[in-house]
């Protein structure tokens, strides 16, 4: 088991994992993550938005100055204080949104696929689609190496479509409610091992690494850290793991970020904060 005041790293989901999927609170998390940020453990938010969307998260959870992986992994935003580094201030994986955007345009016209992006509507849309307020909704549309999708087709053209965009070196990836199109170079495991390698770089040591998530597409993410928190979600078809160890994986009763606040008492017993 993992120990709170060893070296530790903490990447973590935020839709249906740190937020709640339709209200989009996370004070449930609140107390966990004062006591993380009271010990010194960096909390690493990693998600499908976009870095505006999460910049603006980070600033209401108190987690400014921090690294961050936006957009699935497709942008990797670096510490603050890491001014000296060659990437700094982000890195982008990949191929750029505008021309992920034209390539959708592309089959879309000439296969007639059903499906309508982010980019064809505007943030009254966004809003009333995903529940986020104005400022939020707004800030989902600037996304710089990805497109988010909502499918409107049968599950064979879906398979046709995948399939179209693998052979463009494009990848189709499921989060918790949508659809995003990135680049194959950038996803979320290979963000989280950039990021651990560049503090052990910095710092000398390697860190213990805790991932959570509750989609399909965090599926890398908690494939790639040392232990891993499965908090309960909406997606039917839930998180196939690679490596699934009892030891290593705990699985929440709980959902949005009640489950994450389980997943890291269930870690971090002797830690848990008081109510």
């Amino acid at each position: 088991m993992p120990d709170l005041h060893e070296s530790l790293l903490v990447f973590t989901d935020l839709e249906g994992t740190l937020l709640h999927s339709h209200s989009w609170d996370w004070q449930p998390a609140e107390a966990w993550l004062a006591r993380l940020k009271e010990s010194g453990v960096p909390v690493i938010l990693s998600s499908s938005k976009t870095a505006a969307e999460m910049a603006q998260f980070q600033k209401e959870m108190g987690l400014e100055g921090l690294p961050f992986i936006a957009e699935n992994g497709a942008v990797i935003q670096l510490d603050a204080d890491w001014q000296d580094d060659e990437h700094f201030p982000r890195l982008i994986a990949g191929t750029p949104q505008q021309e992920i955007m034209q390539i959708l345009s592309k089959l879309r016209n000439a296969h007639g696929f059903k499906f309508t992006t982010f980019s064809d509507v505007d943030e009254r849309i966004i809003s009333e689609t995903t529940g986020l307020n104005a400022t939020h909704a707004a800030l989902a549309r600037l996304q710089e190496a990805s497109e988010t999708l909502i499918w409107r087709d049968s599950d064979a053209r879906m398979a046709e479509f995948t399939a179209m965009l693998n052979s463009l070196g494009l990848n189709f990836m499921q989060g918790a409610r949508f659809w995003h199109v990135l680049d194959r170079h950038g996803d979320k495991a290979q963000a989280v091992l950039f990021l651990q390698n560049k503090y052990q770089q910095r710092e000398g040591k390697r860190r213990v690494t805790l991932g959570l998530g509750d989609g399909p597409n965090d599926a890398p993410l908690l494939d790639a850290v040392d232990y891993a928190v499965v908090v309960k979600g909406l997606n039917r078809e839930g998180v196939a793991l690679k490596r699934d160890d009892p030891q290593r994986v705990y699985h929440t009763t709980g959902e949005g970020p009640a489950g994450w606040s389980e997943g890291l008492t269930h870690f971090f017993p002797q830690s848990q904060p008081s109510a």
